[in-house]
């Protein structure tokens, strides 16, 4: 991602009593955005880690030892994939594993990719250019891994569907708000104006985060389950697919209304109704969000 110089002349700033410059850094924003997508993504670095394992992983076969290798390279990734192995949502009996080897076997190898990926993002939530919206995107995290949690609960117990990789799906289907986000701090207006940016956020980060999940390589079938997550439809009355499980645990984690703060009654009505028609599967859910909070907060 490009850190482009988009200062306001201090005068402007200063006389800017009808948003004057704040609509043209906006308008500037998504435009940039825009050229950006056009062409090969450049994510910031914190996500290089997660590519460079993503490369290494992606043939099937390697072996439990030379995967440990590979992560062991990576201390941060090693460390919390010891932990989160050792949680309550993969130890039940509060087992930690002996080494790494162990936890990688008992994770399995799209685990690893995902922590990769949590590990990244959460890096990015807490870097000094976003420091700026700390508050917001605080909340964000929280509901991203609340919808990875939900997601994981439900296609663990009403689906076929891998619970690893609806994981992953629940996890990432807010990627383009953290993408927007860390673009909207590189304008001196919109710094300063966080709802204005949450607003931008909600018109534009599903389609946004469609052409970073692809450029990040993620399955077909996540991206395709994360599109239009935040848009109304009728509750599936049984869930069976990926769309499904991401589009109810998307709103078993509160939705958009979770971090924008921005709630209308249908968007509220249907969180409600989901965690009723799912009512026996919150604490296995509200267990599950504790443990990858515990892991990655």
């Amino acid at each position: 991602m490009s850190t482009l110089d988009h200062s306001p002349n201090p005068a402007d700033a200063h006389v800017d009593k009808h948003g004057t410059v704040l609509h043209a850094q906006r308008f500037q924003m998504l435009e940039d955005i825009a050229r950006e997508l056009a062409g090969p993504v450049v994510f910031p670095t914190y996500f290089d880690a997660a590519f460079r394992l993503r490369k290494e992983l992606q043939n099937p076969d390697l072996p439990i030892s030379r995967i440990a290798t590979v992560v062991s390279l990576e201390p941060v990734i090693a460390a919390r994939l010891m932990q989160l192995a050792g949680s309550a949502l993969y130890s039940p009996d509060g087992s930690a594993p002996r080494d790494l080897q162990a936890a990688i076997k008992r994770l399995g190898i799209e685990v690893v990719r995902t922590t990769a990926l949590a590990i990244a993002m959460n890096q990015l939530m807490r870097s000094k250019e976003t420091a700026v919206f700390s508050e917001f995107t605080k909340v964000l995290w929280d509901h991203s891994l609340r919808a990875a949690a939900a997601s994981r609960v439900l296609a663990r117990k009403l689906t076929r569907v891998s619970p690893d990789e609806a994981m992953l799906a629940g996890l990432v289907h807010d990627l383009g708000a953290f993408y927007m986000i860390y673009r909207a701090a590189q304008y001196p207006e919109l710094r300063i104006r966080p709802d204005s940016v949450k607003h931008l956020i909600l018109q534009w980060h599903e389609s946004i985060a469609l052409t970073l999940l692809a450029s990040l390589g993620m399955p077909e079938e996540v991206v395709n389950a994360t599109t239009d997550h935040d848009q109304l439809r009728e509750l599936p009355e049984v869930v069976r697919s990926l769309g499904d499980i991401v589009y109810v645990g998307n709103l078993l984690a509160g939705a958009h209304v979770a971090w924008s703060g921005v709630d209308t009654d249908p968007v509220g009505e249907q969180v409600e109704l989901a965690r009723r028609q799912h009512a026996e599967l919150l604490p296995d859910v509200d267990a599950a969000a504790v443990a990858m909070l515990s892991v990655f907060s």
